[in-house]
């Protein structure tokens, strides 16, 4: 058998130019196929499909609103555009071809079993306008699910309309501004911690509130006594995360809630590092009163391109009778039902001891079906005692790459016990300029997506890998085995990095220009 090509730099390689100029007169390499745009493929004068002829005297429902010139789109035939979009999905990197370490992302393995329940009929074609009684199925599957998130929460209800884990975090806020508007107390500021996801002071921003940082301790924790001593009348909620965005577990959550709630204030939690502790720990125990969950990341649904998400917010008894419209319920004779307006005081009086409170809804109908389908598969698989395991192991495969990088990188947090589901680099001591940018764009060469880089602001060029619980030990110390040897030759100045990747089908762009002056139309060239 021949020997496969090397890829990747080694000391006795020469590593191609920076101008990256093919040695192929097509451009292509083997497999790897140069791909030209679809103007420079085919021509706006021809067409790939025989149409009939229009009568330009044909009446037409336009309205007055016919097109009085081309359009300028390309004509190609069948065979050229399936081969066009077949080669472009060959460069796109996903889960199923290799390990993806995004930190706070969770890009773990979707089973195929949640594929295909996602797609049987009555959920694949569930219908947001159907009669409730034709759709039964699908809302047996929504409020089982509702009942595992609440009891995997510790919380009292549970918010499934939202559609993300930033929409959940919205949904969460509002809550809290109805349940402090209720009881007239107009309160102006949320604190959110340095160690907290980046969407959180963006979320309160939107909600109209005021946002103030809490610092961090030098063990990448929420500085407590700089919480408490900021807490005072005018605090609405504190926006915390955890497992925070350091990879730490926050041990004094609970001094944290219960100092907030002597102040009035509620917690919120974000909820995205779920994925370290489900089944190990019930934020509801923690006194959380809202915490939004990614059922695309914690409970393996497709996540970012490869589908929509879903963010449920599981609520405390102070802000459930505050939660959206609708939401399901099972009634006496055993159905369940979609509580609309009509039927929401009624169950209100029944559960809460008064009228329903909610702020309205968050979108128009209540939440994505294939997310329920496929979140609840993987539960049902996993078990109680499955998911526990997900969590630990995840932990587990993160502490492994900590240790085993701690003696060539800078971990600012080893000594700060173990780290949850993520482990957190930062580039100290590279050497001859070199940056974080360089060392993940080696990592492309090397067949990895890059880890999460510069994120959080709180270590100087972050690297924050997750290896998720669905990764092998093979497929850990490869990845570890191609860290170091990037990481070795940062800290040694190899030049030949600045201009990584040199096999990945483009070469490295100028970031700065492509966001400063971004090429939206395609121009021709002038040849």
């Amino acid at each position: 058998m021949n020997a496969p090509n090397k890829s990747g730099w080694k000391p006795h390689m020469e590593v191609a130019d920076s101008s990256g100029e093919s040695v192929t007169t097509t451009g292509n390499r083997a497999l790897m196929l140069e791909e030209s745009l679809l103007f420079e493929i085919g021509h706006a004068e021809t067409t790939g499909v025989d149409l009939p002829e229009v009568d330009p005297k044909a009446s037409t429902r336009l309205g007055g609103l016919e097109r009085d010139g081309a359009i300028g789109l390309v004509g190609l035939t069948e065979p050229e555009t399936v081969r066009h979009y077949t080669r472009l999905s060959r460069q796109n990197y996903g889960i199923d071809l290799g390990f993806f370490p995004l930190g706070s992302c969770t890009m773990k393995h979707n089973p195929r079993l949640n594929e295909k329940m996602a797609r049987l009929p009555g959920f694949a074609d569930v219908h947001p306008l159907q009669p409730v009684s034709t759709i039964q199925g699908a809302l047996e599957v929504v409020n089982e699910l509702a009942h595992w998130l609440i009891d995997l929460t510790g919380m009292n209800s549970v918010a499934m309309s939202p559609k993300a884990g930033a929409h959940g975090e919205l949904c969460g806020i509002l809550c809290i501004r109805a349940a402090l508007e209720a009881r007239g107390d107009a309160r102006e500021v949320v604190l959110v911690p340095e160690s907290a996801h980046g969407t959180n002071p963006a979320t309160a921003a939107f909600a109209n509130y005021r946002v103030e940082n809490i610092p961090a301790t030098p063990a990448g924790r929420v500085d407590l006594e700089a919480l408490k001593a900021r807490l005072g009348p005018d605090v609405a909620a504190v926006m915390i995360t955890n497992p925070n965005t350091c990879g730490l577990f926050e041990p004094d959550l609970r001094e944290i809630s219960d100092a907030v709630h002597a102040a009035g204030g509620f917690v919120y939690c974000d909820g995205a590092n779920f994925n370290a502790i489900v089944g190990k720990v019930r934020p509801g125990d923690l006194g959380v009163d809202a915490m939004h969950i990614n059922l695309h990341k914690t409970f393996s649904t497709p996540h970012g391109g490869g589908g929509p998400g879903s963010g449920p917010v599981v609520l405390s008894e102070a802000l459930a009778p505050f939660m959206p419209l609708p939401y399901t319920a099972r009634t006496a004779d055993g159905v369940v039902h979609l509580i609309e307006e009509e039927q929401a005081d009624d169950f209100a009086r029944e559960h809460f001891g008064g009228e329903l409170s909610n702020f309205g809804r968050m979108t128009a109908f209540h939440g994505q079906m294939g997310m329920f389908t496929r979140a609840l598969t993987y539960m049902l698989s996993h078990g109680a005692d499955g998911l526990k395991q997900v969590a630990e192991d995840a932990v587990l495969n993160a502490n492994y790459i900590l240790r085993s990088l701690e003696d060539v990188l800078h971990a600012p947090f080893a000594d700060s016990g173990p780290c949850m589901h993520e482990a957190l680099f930062g580039d100290k001591d590279f050497g001859n300029g070199l940056s974080t940018l360089d060392l993940a764009k080696g990592m492309i060469d090397e067949g990895f997506h890059p880890m999460t880089v510069y994120f959080p602001l709180v270590v100087h060029g972050a690297m924050l890998v997750e290896p998720t619980e669905t990764e092998s030990k093979s497929s850990i110390d490869q990845f570890i085995t191609a860290f170091r040897s990037l990481a070795e030759r940062a800290i040694a100045g190899d030049e030949s990095l600045k201009h990584a990747p040199y096999y990945a089908p483009r070469r490295r762009l100028d970031e700065t220009a492509a966001a400063r002056k971004p090429k939206l139309t395609w121009v021709p060239s002038e040849e």
